[in-house]
């Protein structure tokens, strides 16, 4: 399956820096009891983060999955700072902490765009394999893909 609908965009490294934040409001659902949002809401707005966030930088999930590279969840971790409320707008940004072509660990801000609090932080490691679920060395195999995760650790170092 080596870059047989490859559609990842290696021109796209130079803009990189403008990847915008994701942004949205909490939902309705998304809250418990006590009127905020729920603990595990968190874990998957880290998710759509982490969507957003490739897709910004020209390599969408859909495309790095249809070249049979898969990236499944080592570890997540978040810890909560306060709490968001049901319709209120947030951010949240995404750094890239490590990366070496078969593990890429990520760290997550989520800040409360009407008070500009940090209201959760956290992480997620990654590896990458296929779909067989055996690891893959992106530097070998997709070197496309290897190059765009480098260069976002470099980016992610410099800010």
């Amino acid at each position: 399956m080596r870059r047989k609908n490859c559609k990842c965009h290696t021109e796209r490294i130079n803009t990189m820096t403008e990847i915008r934040p994701y942004e949205r409001k909490v939902n309705y659902y998304e809250t418990d009891k006590m009127g905020i949002v729920h603990h595990s809401n968190y874990i998957r707005i880290f998710e759509e983060t982490r969507v957003h966030y490739l897709a910004e930088a020209g390599m969408p999930f859909e495309n790095i999955e249809a070249e049979g590279v898969l990236m499944p969840v080592l570890s997540v971790e978040c810890s909560y700072k306060h709490p968001l409320v049901f319709g209120e707008a947030f951010q949240s940004g995404i750094k890239v902490t490590k990366f070496n072509g078969t593990t890429l660990h990520l760290a997550y801000r989520v800040i409360s765009l009407k008070t500009g609090e940090l209201c959760a932080e956290g992480s997620s490691s990654h590896c990458f394999t296929d779909t067989d679920m055996k690891p893959l060395r992106t530097k070998l195999k997709f070197p496309h893909i290897y190059n765009i995760f480098n260069e976002l650790l470099k980016i992610s170092s410099e800010e």
